[in-house]
């Protein structure tokens, strides 16, 4: 996969913020010598966050986001400040973009008030320095540029990407629990609801870190897996399944070969495994009438047998035995209030940013709501729950790189 093929949720995302007419697109065309932006000198051109995926050298893959004034006014301009907000749950750099000519608003002392809280990297950009009469004394993570004359862009640049790099480190999926020369067996059914073609994201990405790790990846469907296992002629060292078949492929995967699934390898990735097994809990308590949520990353077509929206809710109404009420949301909708429901139930988030998924875990827990994910709430129904989080838990410690990410956004 080249740098421009690089998914979303894999890009550092960089968030452009400011009030209204300061210069947030003409930075953007600035920073990437596109004109990816609609500039005009009449404030608020930008209505509504405009995400593109780029290579910003020196550091490579981002989303640039651009976001309408935080100062907009008027019922429709509330609403261009709300969107404004919900960015910041996604953001892994912001840069604040001030009219070096008026200095910074309330809004602005605000924004970086919540950066810092947040614990989100940021740079504060004094956009029009040519207009003034000598350039002033600025402290650290502060930059005075004029992006119409083109001065003090490529250090700004150089700063936002060195900044970007820090932001996180590599982690691996699944390959820290693995040796060089290692068979793991992964389990893709292909039914009605598979892609034509191709293979979803999370397996891609699994297949791609075993084979980096220098292990083997043995690829078969849940109808073959039997006669895989048993020609293999080697123990696998891990089975990685869609936790949709979790009910067809546990039976058939020996008590000794360690099973998980691809959800519950993203949970773990994502950094919210930890709060997901106990949250998963709660679905043996629900009663009659409770509200949970079903949130899905991504805004694929739903098919007929559609996991998030069929499947799940007919699986834990049997589980329950409970007339329960359910709600949907996918895509970059996910309700700031979510005290009406009793549990969140989340997809994977292999198109989320680790800052998008790590912001709806801590606003669900700040709430008081438990949250879990897709393939951890299936194999606790399906009571195998225990046995597919061990895997984890043979390397003698929780997943270093989910705390670290806990820790790292705050």
């Amino acid at each position: 996969m080249g740098l421009s093929q690089t998914p979303r949720a894999n890009r550092v995302h960089i968030g452009i913020f400011g009030k209204r007419n300061v210069g947030k697109s003409s930075l953007i065309n600035a920073l990437t010598g596109q004109e990816l932006a609609v500039v005009s000198p009449v404030g608020g051109t930008t209505t509504d966050p405009v995400y593109k995926a780029m290579e910003l050298l020196p550091l490579g893959p981002v989303v640039l986001i651009d976001t309408p004034g935080m100062d907009d006014e008027g019922d429709l301009g509330e609403l261009r400040v709300k969107k404004t907000r919900q960015v910041l749950g996604k953001t892994d750099v912001a840069v604040l973009v001030v009219d070096a000519t008026a200095g910074k608003a309330t809004e602005d002392e605000e924004l970086l008030q919540w950066l810092e809280k947040k614990g989100i990297p940021h740079i504060v950009v004094y956009n029009k320095c040519d207009l003034l009469p000598r350039l002033p004394q600025h402290g650290p993570g502060e930059f005075y540029v004029s992006v119409a004359g083109n001065l003090y862009m490529q250090e700004l640049k150089e700063s936002i990407a060195a900044l970007a790099a820090a932001k996180a480190p590599h982690r691996p999926i699944v390959g820290d629990l693995l040796r060089p020369g290692d068979f793991v067996v992964l389990v893709t059914p292909i039914d009605a609801a598979a892609p034509k073609g191709r293979l979803i994201l999370p397996q891609q990405q699994t297949i791609r870190d075993i084979l980096d790790t220098g292990a083997v990846a043995v690829v078969t469907k849940d109808a073959q897996l039997g006669e895989t296992l048993e020609h293999l002629g080697r123990r696998p060292r891990l089975v990685i399944t869609d936790s949709q078949v979790f009910a067809k492929v546990a039976p058939q995967v020996p008590p000794d070969i360690p099973l998980t699934s691809f959800s519950i390898l993203f949970a773990r990735y994502k950094g919210i495994l930890e709060t997901a097994v106990p949250g998963a809990a709660v679905l043996d308590t629900l009663g009659e009438g409770d509200r949970i949520l079903i949130a899905e990353g991504c805004t694929h077509h739903r098919q007929c047998e559609d996991i998030g929206t069929v499947k799940l809710p007919r699986w834990i109404g049997r589980h329950t035995g409970k007339q329960l009420r359910f709600d949907f949301v996918s895509g970059g909708d996910f309700p700031q209030n979510l005290k009406p429901y009793r549990l969140v139930i989340h997809c994977g988030g292999c198109m989320l940013g680790d800052r998008e998924v790590d912001c709806r875990r801590s606003s669900a827990e700040e709430q008081q709501v438990p949250m879990t994910n897709y393939g951890i709430a299936i194999a606790h129904m399906q009571g195998i729950l225990e046995r597919c989080v061990a895997p984890f838990r043979l390397t003698g410690s929780e997943h270093p790189p989910a705390l670290e990410s806990r820790q790292r956004n705050g």
